[in-house]
């Protein structure tokens, strides 16, 4: 399994956003922007359980990130790799989010959320030193 760099994995510390891609049912790329974290070993992201990816993860269970730099768009790591969804501590994670992107505390309690973990198998980077 590959890693991240201590810079890299600021990226997903910070409050830029995530490209991030399934797969759907008829084999087409469904692409869409998330918030991102990393919890030191893997990308973390937090869905709404109804959410499509959510379905296409199930079914098919790797998964790419891909983070830009909102400050400086030629930096990005890119990351793929098996994803496995949990059901744990995701409220408390999404208050967390909720304080990074917008600065106070998650309101919206009537969705069900997960959180989905992933593995890095391949990094791919540009614009670190």
């Amino acid at each position: 399994m590959a890693t991240l760099t201590d810079e890299q994995a600021q990226l997903l510390k910070g409050r830029n956003f995530a490209s991030v891609g399934t797969v759907g049912p008829d084999g087409v790329p469904q692409v869409t922007p998330n918030w991102v974290d990393w919890d030191g070993e893997h990308v973390l992201l937090n869905l709404a359980e109804t959410r499509v990816k959510v379905r296409n993860i199930r079914e098919r269970p790797v998964i790419a990130v891909c983070v830009v730099n909102h400050e400086n768009p030629y930096q990005y790591v890119s990351v793929t790799g098996p994803a496995e969804i949990s059901e744990d501590g995701a409220e408390e994670h999404m208050d967390e989010l909720y304080h990074r992107y917008f600065g106070r505390g998650y309101t919206r309690r009537d969705e069900k959320r997960l959180i989905v973990r992933v593995q890095p198998k391949r990094v791919f980077a540009r614009g670190f030193e």
